[in-house]
């Protein structure tokens, strides 16, 4: 068996800082450039393509110093301080802002076995633990230079890596094939009902068409209706349309059974379409099972004479223009439940819409599938995660 080492990161690695503010302000920032990296830009422990903020040619060649390079990994410094991202070599050349900090490791220690060293909970939990500041914590150079780190010889690091990669890469995979199958549909639906649409189609207000209810939320003092255990009943938010994907499957929170008996709060059923409609407006899911909600979403339920497809009504709940149904600001869409009630759908005839539902529930079926499998390799990829990091778990080379 191998012996591993333990070690500082600063042993293996460099650890450095972002431009500070004076080297590189706001008004310099364009679209179209070299993208500059930071704490928005981190997901899921990668770094999502976007345009802005990015700096010109000439800006990038002043910052050389601040450029990533495929295998750096990086660090949110300011408030979510235990997130991290690996550079792919697609974001080769990109820069990191005053809000990141950089680490690129040695040779002796593999770059990807490293970035997931950095995703174990007990290791988040401990960057938090040891962060600075009062209202908001950060970290720096110093700080993450001087965290201790544990790692077998190069060949396991190695294989360890691959391990937790081969999985990441079928999760993303599958992703890409949800994204693909949505606007597909999505296309479709444009198509045809809104670049072809029929002149005497009839148009009606959804609450003539469907059924819509709205969620409910107990006191939130009243701790006791509140609870994060999987045995009561999922209570979805609009945090959770956020981070589901097109089916719903999990909550953050749940309620118990006695809040929804006392507080009478509506049962979604399964394979219910959902829409947000305050604070933020026009987040889409469908249930995968029986839920509950809050006061924030809406609830569309079918019945035999409901004229059109859950597909269908997804997808125009999803492309719908909500900007016209009231006033807006930065903070709060002034939308509400008459509001949603009210709005216009166009009812097709009925030899499309069963031709739309032909093609379309098939896709539908597929991303609830793939998301399925997402959830699983997700939770094997995380049993195994501390197991193979401590060596409870070994490869072999």
């Amino acid at each position: 068996m191998s012996i591993w080492q333990e070690c500082e990161l600063e042993k293996i690695a460099e650890v450095q800082t972002g431009p500070f503010g004076s080297q590189l302000k706001n008004e310099q920032y364009i679209i179209g450039g070299t993208p500059v990296v930071t704490v928005e830009h981190i997901n899921n422990f990668r770094i999502i393509d976007f345009e802005y903020p990015s700096v010109t040619a000439e800006d990038k060649n002043r910052l050389s110093k601040y450029l990533l390079k495929s295998g750096d990994i990086i660090f949110t410094r300011v408030g979510s301080v235990d997130l991290s991202a690996y550079v792919k070599p697609s974001q080769d050349g990109w820069l990191f802002s005053s809000r990141m900090l950089r680490v690129r490791p040695n040779k002796e220690v593999d770059s990807i076995f490293l970035s997931y060293f950095f995703q174990q909970k007990r290791f988040r939990e401990y960057i938090i633990n040891i962060s600075v500041g009062a209202t908001m914590p950060s970290i720096n150079t110093e700080i993450l230079k001087k965290v201790q780190i544990s790692y077998p010889p190069l060949p396991e690091q190695k294989a360890i890596a691959s391990v937790l990669s081969s999985l990441d890469e079928k999760i993303d995979l599958l992703h890409r094939q949800n994204k693909t199958l949505e606007a597909m549909a999505e296309t479709l639906f444009r198509q045809w009902f809104v670049e072809e649409a029929q002149e005497d189609w009839e148009e009606r207000p959804l609450a003539e068409v469907v059924k819509i209810s709205i969620g409910r939320t107990p006191p939130r003092k009243e701790f006791h209706w509140f609870s994060t255990s999987s045995s009561d009943v999922k209570w979805v938010s609009i945090k959770d349309l956020g981070e589901s994907g097109l089916f719903v499957f999990d909550t953050s929170e749940y309620l118990t059974q006695e809040a929804v008996e006392n507080f009478n709060i509506p049962i979604i059923p399964k394979d219910t379409v959902l829409l947000s409609f305050k604070m933020t407006v026009g987040r889409v899911g469908i249930t995968a099972e029986p839920m509950l909600s809050n006061e924030a979403i809406a609830h569309f339920i079918f019945d035999e004479n409901t004229p059109f497809s859950k597909e269908y009504l997804y997808i125009f709940l999803k492309i719908f223009k909500y900007d016209s149904l009231g006033s807006t600001s930065s903070i709060v869409t002034a939308i509400n439940s008459s509001m949603i009630k009210e709005m216009g759908i166009v009812i097709p005839d009925n030899v499309t819409m069963n031709h739309f539902k032909t093609i379309t529930e098939p896709m539908f079926n597929k991303i609830r599938q793939n998301q399925t499998q997402i959830r699983t390799l997700e939770k094997l990829r995380d049993t195994l995660l501390p197991k193979l990091m401590s060596g409870e778990v070994r490869v072999s080379v």
